[in-house]
């Protein structure tokens, strides 16, 4: 069984920094890419950032690129997205998600499994 639990959101003001972590169970976490998802109300699922099994190659959303850095401890089972220059529209839930691949997607039906999601409200 799979499972993945984030945590680190909440409050913070416009140009401020937060950081996300997603610990995953369930075997091989190393095998397997992570993406990062965000959900805005009244907007869909978008795509924030991915990195690959092995931490090799990372992805960004032109939208958060030089601002937001995803990495990834597989002795530990865990993934970071560190947010910084926060910006009032990156409020949002966020998601981790895991595939069954070891490259990345940046196509939300490319993930298979995600976890229940930590908010992020950024005050102007």
């Amino acid at each position: 069984q799979v499972q993945l639990l984030e945590s680190g959101g909440g409050l913070v003001q416009a140009g401020g920094s937060l950081r996300f972590s997603c610990a995953a169970s369930g075997r091989s976490f190393s095998c397997y890419a992570i993406g990062w998802f965000r959900q805005a109300p009244g907007k869909e699922l978008e795509f924030v950032a991915a990195i690959s099994a092995s931490g090799g190659t990372t992805y960004y959303a032109d939208s958060v690129k030089g601002r937001f850095t995803i990495s990834r401890d597989n002795s530990k089972n865990l993934v970071y997205l560190q947010m910084n220059s926060l910006r009032p529209e990156d409020a949002a839930i966020y998601y981790c998600a895991r595939r069954m691949y070891a490259v990345h997607t940046i196509l939300v039906r490319g993930y298979h499994y995600w976890g229940q999601g930590t908010q992020v409200t950024v005050s102007s």
